[in-house]
């Protein structure tokens, strides 16, 4: 396959060396990447589907809409720069903005933050995260606890206390604030 795509122009492939992605390969994936983006936003905002289908459904239909719907689903959206997941969505011009969240696992005991993005590839933790967690993109929280050895990451989310495997903790994406001491917060 990575022959093929670098007959194609797409990636610079050296056997036993890796690969990486040319120009025109890297122009190609933000291409697909925008439109898979847009539909799972179409498919939660418009119709309404649950968020953890939409990204099986957006990986059969992104590579099958023409130029023309992407712009239509595009103006339809108006100018929304996330999509469900809270992942950036490409610009028209193939733009992304700079990553500026921190793994959930690596904020600090006692720091308020704000979940950026949550992973988009488990319906099942999808459906945990929202139904039973609570927790999605714009979710507030303190970073309580965590436990020793690799063990859970706890977090207060309003009244709620909710303990995620540290696996899980460091698929989730945040952007930290200040800490609850900088407060004057009370988090028990």
């Amino acid at each position: 396959m990575f022959k093929r795509l670098a007959r194609l122009g797409l990636v610079a492939y050296e056997p036993y060396r890796g690969v990486c992605l040319t120009p025109e390969g890297e122009r190609l994936a933000l291409r697909l990447t925008r439109r898979h983006r847009l539909l799972e936003t179409f498919l939660a905002d418009t119709l309404g589907m649950p968020v953890e289908r939409v990204h099986g459904e957006a990986d059969r239909l992104e590579h099958h809409i023409s130029d023309e719907l992407e712009a239509l689903i595009a103006t339809h959206l108006g100018a929304r720069a996330v999509d469900p997941h809270g992942d950036p969505i490409p610009t028209a011009q193939l733009n992304l903005p700079n990553d500026d969240t921190i793994a959930l696992v690596d904020v600090q005991v006692g720091r308020r933050g704000t979940v950026a993005r949550v992973p988009d590839v488990d319906a099942e933790v999808l459906r945990y995260l929202s139904e039973t967690a609570r927790i999605g993109p714009g979710t507030e929280f303190v970073l309580d606890e965590k436990q020793p050895f690799g063990g859970a990451v706890l977090l207060c989310v309003g009244q709620q206390r909710v303990v995620l495997a540290r696996a899980l903790a460091a698929r989730v994406r945040v952007r930290p604030t200040e800490s609850v001491q900088d407060r004057g917060v009370d988090r028990g």
